[in-house]
């Protein structure tokens, strides 16, 4: 008789997998690498949201260290009905259109687990952030992946926007079972930030076809060369169908607060409340209010330069420069991001002495060659072979994700990193097969 004491079927498969992050940071740490994979700035946030927060703590409405409303807090919400009612063009009602998440992970996990069912189709366009999949895995859903090809392949410098998907391709793929898309805008990874043409087409299908459209767009505020974000709920028949995710980390440079939202018509936003109701009740109160507070100051700069949804990108466009800059001159081939915090880079032609092999052992290239510059170059990215389906991931795997959201030191050192990268490194008395062997994973991971 098996034991009663195993996992649920929902993660057991998956627990046994492990994580390619804790591989990965495991890496960093025991190496000492400069660590260039993950999506965080480590600069100092704006003096006036630190000081929302510690007023928020220590002010005299002690009340703010207790819980608040469990869909947002009554001030939050209010704020952000008067961002998303300007930018959408439409009245946003803070009490129904909108529900206050930890983070907008949170929010995507509470969209899916309250809108989509067991056996329904959800498009997702690859590259996409890696997590979608997994979340979808757990509401039951059946991913169907659109890959994004680039356009001008002979380019000495490509963008983003050089990277489109198929038309008749994504047109196919809408059917009766299709539940869903998820549109990305500024991606994760590509930093592609979609045209009026592609978005309209969606907003066609799904139209046609009845279909809800999931808009992560987290980087709605980090644009770059002067492109215009165009958001999809506010073309023609969309709103009704659409939900919209924010998040006041990747707004104000406060990513370890955990503060997300999702903002849609109240009957969208009623399921994902209830998913929320169940996991977590309420947020914490403290951040809220001082993400409020931040807001309502950034709503009287609207417009201005003064305000950081304009300065925040102008100074991201010029770290955006340099790193791809540094990584040129490494020989090393960029996509130049539209949007968001990364590069993605290829890395193909790069000298790895041999010890990174495109071999049959099931590891992807991009995967091998992370752990290889983490060992031999103190250098972590991100391999982007994992924001792909089993299928397409041979479209990732000369790819690696590089964070530019980052501290000129920091930059300068990944500047000194890529400009030694083809001068011989540590254990170098070590042969080709014992460096490859090195860089072997254990059994069961990722």
């Amino acid at each position: 008789m098996a034991s009663k004491l195993g996992l649920a079927n929902r993660v057991k498969d998956k627990a046994c997998e492990g994580n390619i992050w804790v591989e990965i940071l495991g890496l960093v740490l025991q190496h000492g690498a400069l660590n260039m994979a993950l999506g965080f700035p480590d600069f100092r946030p704006p003096e006036n949201v630190l000081e929302a927060l510690s007023n928020a703590v220590i002010g005299n409405n002690h009340m703010i260290n207790h819980y608040t409303r469990a869909y947002g807090h009554p001030r939050l919400v209010d704020a952000l009905s008067k961002l998303y009612s300007i930018t959408m063009g439409r009245e946003i009602n803070a009490m129904t259109n909108i529900n206050v998440t930890v983070g907008a992970f949170e929010a995507l996990y509470c969209t899916f687990m309250g809108l989509i069912n067991p056996g329904d189709e959800v498009i997702l366009i690859e590259p996409f952030y890696e997590p979608y999949k997994e979340m979808l895995r757990l509401a039951g859903a059946v991913p169907v992946y659109i890959p994004l090809r680039m356009t001008h392949t002979c380019k000495s410098v490509t963008s983003s926007e050089d990277w489109t998907f198929d038309t008749s391709q994504i047109r196919e793929a809408f059917n009766s079972k299709t539940k869903a898309i998820v549109v990305n805008n500024p991606s994760n990874p590509l930093g592609k930030v979609f045209t009026f043409d592609e978005l309209n087409l969606i907003s066609e299908l799904c139209n046609e076809h009845d279909v809800m459209c999931i808009a992560d767009e987290v980087y709605e505020w980090l644009i770059y060369d002067g492109k215009k974000h165009i958001r999809i709920a506010t073309l023609p028949g969309m709103w009704d169908r659409t939900v919209t995710i924010g998040s006041a980390g990747k707004t104000f440079s406060v990513t370890g607060w955990k503060v997300g939202w999702a903002v849609g018509p109240a009957n969208l936003i009623q399921g994902i409340k209830t998913i929320h109701d169940a996991v977590l009740r309420t947020n914490p109160t403290p951040t809220q209010e001082a993400i409020a507070v931040s807001l309502e100051t950034e709503l009287s700069r609207l417009g201005s330069s003064e305000c950081y949804f304009s300065s925040l990108p102008r100074e991201m466009e010029i770290k955006r420069d340099l790193l791809c800059k540094y990584l040129s001159e490494a020989g090393i081939t960029v996509v130049v991001p539209e949007g968001g915090y990364f590069i993605i880079a290829d890395i193909s032609k790069l000298d790895t002495n041999g010890c990174v092999t495109r071999d049959e052992d099931g590891q992807a290239y991009d995967y091998k060659f992370v752990k290889w510059a983490i060992h031999k170059k103190k250098f972590c990215a991100m391999p982007v072979s994992i924001c792909y389906s089993q299928e397409h991931k041979y479209l990732g795997e000369k790819y690696v994700r590089i964070c530019f959201v980052k501290t000129d030191e920091t930059l300068n050192k990944a500047k000194e990193i890529l400009h030694n990268w083809n001068i011989t490194g540590l254990d170098d008395n070590k042969t080709n097969d014992e460096e490859h062997k090195a860089l072997k994973l254990p059994n069961g991971t990722i």
